[in-house]
């Protein structure tokens, strides 16, 4: 049993006016099963209003959703209470994130059909019509409980869904105030406020669960204890695997290009994101060009004594624990002890490893300023190391690589098996989408069945989306057998 309060809001789902009171109604004991079905009772009934609009009706409730997160002083806002309440990251960088992922996606979403008739093929006797999934619990992360959730919110309205929010812990507090930011907009249009909600304090595992097992659609980022649960909770999910990137850097790449681009994804927010470059393999010839390219860009090489006692922080009983995770360099280096000033003073810490597995650690995810460092004899071997570290964590999201050979970057897609190549790019910038590429902006990454996932593209709005096709006779394609088999039984003199 939970205790707690729910509020109540007017109505039942109907418009509300802008600014319409919420009435809190305290609750001495209720189940959170109760608590859940309550939301969703509300979510649907939201729903069922939002179905009947038009495209440009579900437009205005995108765009209300999207300024609730762009205006400037409330962006601001969410990245200093996310940094003040989870302790990770820093309040520049978020504000950056919340800014440029939402406009990405809005501009992603301009004049995307996702209402009604979304196609017609004449000449195969089709009409696709964009209908709603219904109700979506998203479960979203400490790491970024703004932008994520945001991100989430607006693919599901474009589709005339209600969302319904289970953030982490320490990401309550930004999630609260950007929900209550979405109200305010969502009032200014008339729509029905419980389009949007999230789950009540304290959030448990138990009832984050419960919310996957009566939501139409689960979309989970997060901890793969969360992925699991969604995948296992009986109702479509879309949940992202493991991220530990590996970055490439060879003898055709323009090293300082390289080293700048990795440095910005690497520093970028402390390396909270899922799409941070955690390995760079080097290959020899301009292994040492490189590190002096890393150096200049403020990077610290460790040495082997304080690359151990850096270990011991990090991976408390071989697992990486949480307390580098997202800091500076300066902090992580006064938990492990490292005073060197050239270390104090960096902007990331460089490790030199050689090998992939539990048995070295720094071959895993960090989600801080660290990257290690591997010497590669030739691309071959730059491949095999790479391919070694996926199997280890990784597998299926994505690698990236700085060259100028079409062929290294076609094997890596053809043969490595990550969902997405990045090619000279800053990858965490890069591969939740980019204005100068075509990816589409996501803060969540597919990475298919070798990550153990549903998806293998960044999650967008068509994730949102039942279609139902019209089918009309025409006329009629019918080949004989011949026309099948007729080659491959002359090859085999059948």
């Amino acid at each position: 049993m939970i205790r707690g309060i729910i509020a109540q809001r007017p109505g039942d789902g109907s418009r509300h006016a802008h600014g319409a009171p919420i009435v809190t109604t305290a609750v001495s004991e209720i189940s959170g099963t109760d608590i859940v079905a309550r939301l969703v009772r509300r979510a649907r009934s939201a729903q069922k209003v939002a179905a009947h609009y038009g495209q440009a009706e579900v437009d205005e409730l995108v765009a209300a959703a999207g300024w609730a997160i762009m205006e400037p002083v409330r962006n601001r806002t969410l990245a200093e209470i996310a940094v003040r309440d989870t302790g990770l990251g820093n309040i520049e960088d978020k504000v950056a994130k919340n800014h440029r992922k939402t406009l990405g996606l809005m501009r992603d979403l301009r004049g995307a059909r996702s209402v009604g008739v979304i196609a017609e093929h004449p000449d195969k006797g089709l009409i696709e019509i964009a209908r709603p999934v219904g109700v979506v619990a998203a479960v979203v992360p400490s790491t970024n409980p703004g932008a994520t959730p945001a991100n989430n919110v607006i693919n599901a309205l474009k589709g005339a869904n209600a969302v319904i929010l289970a953030p982490s812990p320490r990401g309550y507090s930004t999630c609260e105030r950007l929900v209550e930011f979405i109200h305010a907009e969502l009032g200014r249009t008339g729509a029905p406020l419980d389009l949007v909600q999230l789950l009540p304090q304290p959030v448990s595992k138990a009832m984050s669960e419960e919310l996957m097992r009566q939501a139409d659609l689960v979309v989970v980022t997060g901890s793969q204890a969360n992925v699991r649960a969604g995948y296992s909770s009986g109702k479509p999910a879309l949940g992202v695997g493991v991220g530990n990137v590996v970055v490439i850097v060879d003898e055709g790449a323009d090293l300082a290009d390289a080293a700048a681009k990795i440095m910005r994804s690497k520093t970028f927010d402390h390396a909270t994101s899922c799409s941070s470059e955690n390995s760079a393999v080097l290959l020899a010839p301009i292994y040492d060009a490189m590190l002096a390219e890393f150096a200049r860009q403020g990077g610290a090489l460790l040495t082997s004594g304080e690359k151990a006692r850096l270990q011991a922080v990090m991976f408390p009983g071989g697992r990486l624990g949480p307390a580098t995770t997202a800091q500076p360099v300066e902090r992580i280096c006064a938990l492990a002890g490292l005073t060197r000033p050239e270390l104090v003073r960096a902007r990331f810490l460089l490790v030199e490893e050689t090998g992939a597995g539990r048995d070295y650690p720094f071959s895993g995810e960090k989600l801080c300023p660290v990257l290690a460092i591997y010497r590669a004899r030739d691309f071959d071997h730059a491949f095999a190391l790479t391919r070694s570290i996926y199997d280890y964590q990784g597998n299926g999201h994505s690698v990236g690589i700085h060259t100028a050979s079409d062929a290294h970057v076609m094997r890596l897609g053809l043969e490595l098996t990550v969902c997405r190549v990045i090619v000279n790019q800053a990858h965490a910038m890069a591969n939740g989408g980019s204005f100068d590429n075509g990816l589409p902006f996501s803060l969540s990454m597919g990475c298919g069945s070798w990550g153990g996932n549903s998806f293998s593209d960044n999650l967008n709005y068509r994730h949102f989306l039942n279609t139902t096709r019209i089918v009309r006779a025409i006329a009629p394609d019918e080949p004989s057998p011949d026309d099948i088999f007729g080659a491959y039984r002359a090859r085999h003199g059948i």
